[in-house]
């Protein structure tokens, strides 16, 4: 072939390239969705993983498939996002499943087991474990498809109006708890309440409630909670590591073509690495704060912890013996759990207890 031949028709190749390239990207179809969040724009890491989320989505897709946050009460309010997303009123939502436990006490899996898994368990579960699978078959039965998006880290126990010494304190008690946790409160007197973020400081200053628990410092702090209920309790064992998911409508979901649902869950991961990571590096200097502001630290007694997980695992019995969702995925977490820790106390247990101590011998 000439040299003259030979440019000539590289030229025309790198042109072909060149059109192609653009024409691929156009041929990808534009697609918008609404995504409805469980949580209040004030709360900038709970609401703002949704927002982390669906920027990242649109990056990805060179902004052809479109996500749009909608904060809790802009479409519905915060405790129906699962619902939205079932019916169709919207394609998606960021909520915590444990919110539906009335429709189906499995949905506490999919965010905390009381006296479940740490963080760690929680992600190696979801990716590893077998955990989104295991969900995703219980959760097509509410037309929802579900995937990891975010985790709070362990939570704290809670703001309480008095000191909780023993067992016999909580008899009584109004307490503001997600979740699972108020059927096992229960059974130790405790007349549970699950109230949406947002209106928790109202019922708590007016005394609706005792007590109330929501995440940890970070957000706690900006809800206001210590001006009214000074004794801050830990760990909220109801919650060792709270996850958080971004559902999908069905139908919806496998309508996607190929390239967007990587996209999707990609991101989905990506922003709940941002989730975790934002509150590990804002919670000590938040409860730094609040201690110094007045704040009274408390730690829940052996004693109660011991009462509720007895209770806890004698609920955990009642329900697997009516519902076999329910047995099946706990059969399956508390299997996971105890491998876990089979390796977290040689390991990360070990390390940090080293080094809690030597951080309180250098103080």
């Amino acid at each position: 072939m000439k040299r003259r031949q030979f440019v000539k028709g590289a030229g025309l190749g790198l042109a072909a390239t060149a059109v192609a390239s653009p024409a691929v990207a156009q041929s990808m179809p534009e697609v918008r969705w609404r995504l409805t969040s469980s949580f209040p724009k004030s709360l900038d890491t709970l609401y703002g993983v949704s927002e982390v989320f669906a920027k990242r989505v649109a990056e990805i897709t060179d902004n052809r498939f479109i996500i749009q946050p909608f904060a809790a009460g802009e479409i519905v309010p915060g405790l129906q996002a699962m619902d939205a997303v079932s019916n169709g009123t919207v394609e998606a939502c960021h909520t915590a499943s444990y919110y539906y436990v009335g429709k189906d006490p499995t949905f506490t899996f999919g965010t905390a087991l009381p006296f479940g898994l740490n963080p760690r368990m929680q992600n190696a579960w979801f990716i590893e474990g077998g955990g989104t699978d295991l969900l995703n078959e219980f959760y097509k039965g509410h037309n929802v498809r579900a995937v990891a998006c975010g985790n709070t880290g362990t939570q704290m126990g809670g703001w309480f109006r008095k000191e909780m010494r023993t067992v016999g304190d909580l008899n009584g008690l109004k307490f503001r708890v997600g979740g699972f946790a108020g059927r096992i409160l229960t059974k130790l007197g405790v007349v549970p309440q699950q109230i949406a973020g947002g209106d928790i400081y109202p019922a708590l200053e007016k005394g609706t409630i005792d007590a109330a628990e929501w995440v940890g410092p970070y957000d706690d702090e900006k809800l206001g909670f210590a001006k009214v209920a000074p004794f801050y309790y830990y760990p909220g064992w109801w919650e060792g590591g709270a996850q958080l998911q971004t559902m999908t409508n069905i139908a919806k979901w496998d309508a996607l073509p190929k390239h967007y649902k990587a996209a999707f869950d990609a991101a989905a991961y990506q922003a709940g690495t941002w989730m975790q990571a934002k509150y590990d590096a804002a919670n000590p200097a938040a409860l730094r704060r609040l201690v110094a502001a007045g704040t009274q630290l408390r730690p829940f007694s052996v004693e109660i912890l011991e009462a509720c997980f007895k209770a806890a695992n004698e609920v955990y019995a009642e329900v697997s013996a009516q519902n076999a969702w329910f047995k099946r995925v706990l059969d399956h977490t508390v299997a996971f759990r105890n491998e876990e820790y089979l390796w977290f106390q040689v390991a990360e247990y070990s390390f940090d207890s080293f080094m809690i101590r030597m951080r309180a011998r250098s103080n």
